[in-house]
């Protein structure tokens, strides 16, 4: 089985953890986590009926959009440099967003992301900024 997903909008990285002390109360709270359900509430109409329990190989393309330092200036202000780099090199972290679609995933497309035997990830650039999944089933 393939699964295909795409989610238009400005790719977003796994926050980290937040510790806090209130009295003689300690926890943490996952800052990223509205984020992630947001992000799984947009493809959950693609959801298996059950998550995938066998496992699975994750493809993850990241385009991210272009700073406005790549386009020259002027009447060529529309044209791409020939110095602009295809490959975004640049925050946010590969593995942070990695991170963030495998949490958002978990669970509803997968019973849980120690299913994940490959992961293939790059980040481009691009003039629409999304998020592309593919997912296979062995």
């Amino acid at each position: 089985m393939k699964i295909y997903l795409e989610v238009l909008g400005i790719p977003k990285a796994q926050a980290r953890h937040k510790h806090f002390v209130r009295g003689k109360f300690s926890g943490t709270y996952d800052p990223s986590g509205e984020k992630k359900e947001t992000f799984a509430s947009i493809l959950q109409k693609n959801a298996p009926e059950m998550p995938i329990s066998t496992p699975i190989a994750l493809e993850l393309t990241f385009y991210m959009p272009r700073p406005k330092g790549h386009y020259g200036s002027g009447t060529k202000s529309a044209c791409l440099k020939d110095s602009a780099p295809e490959w975004h090199t640049s925050k946010p972290d590969l593995d942070n967003l990695c991170k963030f679609v495998q949490d958002s995933l978990n669970g509803v497309f997968y019973r849980d992301d120690s299913l994940i035997y490959s992961l293939i990830a790059q980040k481009v650039y691009s003039e629409r900024p999304k998020t592309e999944i593919v997912i296979k089933t062995l």
